[in-house]
């Protein structure tokens, strides 16, 4: 039996992106885009969230459906260098931050012109102690995952209408200066 016009149409179109390494999220080595690629973080045994490594580009997190970890975890999702910030270092950074509870962004500098927000003195500065725990130890160009349990973040009292009562939070943070070397 002869094959009709759309499926001798379909077939030839797709020999031809075949041909033209125009597979869908892939460059003509089959291989996906680097600036498009997302790290699967193990936060706890079959815990894994995604993390976007464009570090030129606000970050893209998907977090699971399931309980939160209890508590800080901090990961590198692409590696920076130079000095590692220690307590009373002014760290520079862009962010995003999201509920675990369902994934949702609630605040991001990137959204603000991507002005870099400063952390000073990290250990002591006044931001919620997940951010002063999870930042030591970064150094420039870290783009970092940090999951903070509530204890080290807005407690029970929650925060602003956009951070529920006794929410494990989830930040990506660039860190873009260290004392001001960037």
């Amino acid at each position: 039996m002869a094959p009709s016009l759309v499926s001798r149409f379909c077939l030839s179109v797709a020999a031809a992106c075949v041909s033209a390494g125009l597979l869908a999220g892939c460059g003509a080595d089959g291989a996906a885009d680097e600036g498009d690629a997302d790290e699967m973080v193990q936060i706890s045994e079959g815990v894994e969230v995604s993390v976007s490594e464009d570090t030129g580009a606000k970050p893209v997190v998907t977090v699971p459906d399931v309980a939160a970890p209890a508590g800080l975890f901090t990961y590198d999702v692409v590696e920076g260098a130079g000095a590692e910030a220690k307590a009373g270092d002014a760290v520079a950074v862009q962010y995003a931050g999201f509920n675990w509870s369902d994934g949702k962004e609630f605040d991001a500098s990137w959204n603000r012109g991507a002005q870099p927000f400063e952390v000073s003195p990290l250990g002591a500065a006044p931001v919620i102690q997940g951010w002063n725990d999870g930042l030591i130890g970064s150094q420039v160009g870290d783009r970092r995952l940090i999951v903070i349990p509530p204890e080290l973040g807005y407690g029970a009292r929650g925060a602003g209408g956009v951070i529920g009562p006794n929410e494990t939070l989830v930040f990506v943070v660039d860190v873009v200066s260290i004392n001001g070397q960037s």
